[in-house]
């Protein structure tokens, strides 16, 4: 009866009630505990499974470090093995994934870059995409032979007479297996053009493919009856309507310094034309309106560049469509463009400052220092890294703010292209850091959207 006066006492029941929380407490921590430890192990053991089975799929497509977030080695489809490599963020999401391959795989998996892109977005991990692609290379060699199959006789009668019917003076070049053909056509203006087409087995009931230099997309009206001459005929009502579009750029190319591109194409449409000194102007031409005012953009320090962009903005009504192109510039600009015959280019163009080359990665000095005294050009790569490289630039959001290399005046270097222009620097620095082994042919991926670029180490 005592003790059970002493045990109802309060503060016997607040101690007991306070070793009770005490327990309760030290259980539920020892339970978390225990049970953190239950899911490291269980994240250890799906990582070791998924390891696991991705070997079993992929016995070539190794780990390349202890976060699993760089894979390399070969995926094999009909006994053929293709270089890939994988590079994961750290929290391993497929959405966010980098594949790099060689070029002879990306040339397979041509037509299959949105399948792939759409599988790498929904598949549940590494493994079932990797099974999904060689599902897709399995596809692809597959198709890849049937292309390379022998036409039946009918086939080469029908292209033979076809060749007849044209004229073998319009053909340029036919490759052993007559898979191939290069066909020539003269404009109204004696300019030269090539087609290219490439015949498959069923010629002529499916339309071969056109590959041709034109600014405009080129489209075939085909029936079974058709032929190369409706092909050639139509390709050279195609060059007509192009006519005005080649003339004036054809001016532009003989009567001012070109600085961009160096060797232009039939189908480029843009020219950076020199003015002055590190000074040019920008002009992207319409090649269904080519007489109409093209865009514009000026490129050189602002004391020079700004008083070009009032004549422009000020004397745009007197733009004449009935006028050529280059007499309109010079026009409306109120300048004479630098003459091929009277200057050379050396004249009015700069090395970079920064690394004293003109030409970079096939870029040429585009940012200039704003100061009349200076004018000095760089590539923006250059000025770009330079100006990250100094401890008194700073940024704000896309402008970074710095002392130009020559004169010490603060320059801002308008970087649109700012996280662009990061992704190419840190891929740069990656590259360089490789081993040779471990370089990548040039132009071997699939999409900027999901593939990284290459470097040109190897072929």
């Amino acid at each position: 009866m005592r003790m059970r006066q002493l045990i109802a006492s309060p503060p016997i029941q607040m101690i007991v009630a306070h070793a009770h929380s005490r327990f309760e407490k030290a259980e539920k921590s020892f339970s978390f505990h225990l049970l953190e430890e239950v899911k490291g192990a269980g994240g250890k053991m799906a990582a070791a499974g998924l390891r696991s089975t991705l070997l079993r799929e992929c016995p070539l497509l190794l780990p390349q470090n202890r976060e699993g977030t760089v894979y390399e080695g070969f995926v094999t489809a009909q006994g053929r093995d293709f270089h890939i490599r994988i590079l994961l963020p750290l929290d391993l999401e497929l959405k966010n994934a980098k594949i790099q391959c060689s070029w002879h795989l990306k040339k397979l998996l041509n037509g299959y870059q949105q399948i792939l892109k759409q599988r790498l977005q929904h598949a549940l991990d590494l493994v079932s995409f990797m099974v999904e692609l060689k599902t897709v290379l399995e596809l692809a060699l597959k198709n890849t032979q049937g292309l390379h199959t022998t036409p039946p006789p009918q086939y080469y009668s029908a292209l033979i007479g076809d060749i007849e019917t044209l004229g073998w003076d319009k053909v340029v070049f036919v490759d052993p297996g007559f898979n191939t053909l290069k066909l020539k056509a003269e404009d109204s203006c004696g300019r030269d053009h090539l087609i290219t087409l490439k015949l498959n087995p069923k010629y002529p009931i499916e339309p071969p493919d056109c590959l041709v230099d034109l600014p405009v997309q080129f489209c075939v009206s085909w029936i079974p009856q058709s032929s190369l001459l409706s092909i050639h005929s139509q390709f050279l009502a195609a060059l007509e309507l192009l006519k005005e579009f080649w003339n004036a750029l054809d001016e532009i190319d003989e009567k001012t310094w070109v600085l961009e591109p160096e060797k232009p194409t039939r189908s480029a449409t843009m020219r950076r034309i020199a003015i002055g000194n590190n000074v040019s102007i920008n002009i992207e031409v319409d090649p269904r309106h080519p007489t109409m005012l093209p865009e514009c953009y000026f490129l050189g320090p602002d004391h020079v560049v700004n008083p070009l962009k009032i004549k422009l903005n000020s004397n745009i009504h007197l733009w004449d469509p009935e006028v050529s192109l280059l007499q309109n510039l010079k026009e409306i600009l109120e300048i004479d463009f630098p003459s091929r015959e009277a200057l050379e280019k050396s004249e009015f163009s700069m090395d970079c400052g920064i690394c004293y080359a003109y030409r970079l990665d096939g870029a040429i000095p585009d940012q200039v220092c704003n100061d009349s005294r200076c004018g000095q050009s760089f590539h923006q790569a250059c000025l770009y890294e330079w100006l990250r490289g100094l401890p008194s630039s700073r940024q704000s959001f896309n402008v970074i703010f710095g002392e130009c290399p020559y004169c010490n005046k603060c320059n801002a270097l308008w970087a649109i292209f700012t996280k662009l222009m990061m992704v190419l620097v840190t891929n740069l620095n990656l590259q360089r850091a490789e081993e040779p082994r471990r370089q990548w042919p040039e132009n071997s991926w699939f999409d900027d959207a999901i593939f990284f670029p290459a470097c040109s180490g190897c072929r």
